[in-house]
């Protein structure tokens, strides 16, 4: 894939060693400042939507939490009965603290571990779920890894993307000037249309549904659903 690679790496390097802290506080049930409260209540709202895509009843099913964080999902999926999650992290120290706040009677169902969301020795899933876990990708990576996934799939492929409104594109545009170093990786916004022609080019054949956005204050993203063809 074009830059799958060494943005993951990006990613890694960024939560290991600089966000870990942030994204601590950001997910649990601390009060926080009023910009990260509303990013917070963005975030638990695409949560929803992304969990209202799937069966209420979740039982006989194996999903995959490509990005799981620190857990949140994960854990939502178990409470809905899912046989099996398999809640993959790039960082080692997110995965750290969601094991730390799994409640004990979802041990069994839930299999953490930390690595590459897109190893296909973890299998065959019923559907994935990756929130936010690829907003840094090119729309090229976010079709590939699509297509790659599509061959273990059964299901729906639920994510979220930064929509490509003119705020982000500015503030974007803006941040590729300055060097990064411990900022966070770039934050790439996508339209739909960008991300189905990607779909084409790569012959990924499937439908692409956009299902709505969410805003939240700082927090912006767009919900979609991939069901690839055979």
């Amino acid at each position: 894939m074009t830059q799958y690679a060494a943005t993951r790496d990006r990613v890694e390097t960024y939560f290991d060693s600089t966000a870990t802290k942030t994204w601590e506080a950001l997910t649990s049930d601390a009060p926080v400042s009023g910009v990260r409260a509303t990013v917070r209540a963005g975030r638990d709202r695409m949560r929803d939507l992304m969990l209202a895509q799937l069966p209420v009843d979740l039982r006989g099913m194996r999903i995959l939490d490509a990005g799981c964080g620190t857990g949140a999902m994960a854990v939502e999926l178990a409470k809905r009965g899912a046989d099996e999650v398999v809640a993959i992290d790039i960082s080692p120290s997110l995965i750290d603290i969601a094991q730390k706040r799994m409640p004990a009677e979802y041990a069994r169902q839930i299999t953490w571990g930390s690595g590459d969301m897109l190893d296909a020795a973890k299998g065959r899933f019923d559907a994935i779920v990756a929130m936010d876990s690829l907003i840094y990708y090119s729309a090229p990576d976010v079709a590939a890894i699509l297509g790659k996934a599509s061959g273990r799939l059964d299901g729906k492929f639920i994510f979220s993307l930064a929509p490509r409104t003119p705020a982000l594109m500015a503030m974007w545009r803006i941040g590729k000037l300055f060097p990064r170093k411990d900022r966070s990786p770039t934050m790439i916004p996508h339209a739909a249309d960008d991300i189905a022609a990607a779909l084409r080019t790569a012959g990924t054949l499937g439908r692409l549904t956009d299902v709505e956005r969410v805003k939240s204050g700082f927090y912006i993203s767009n919900l979609f659903t991939f069901e690839g063809q055979s």
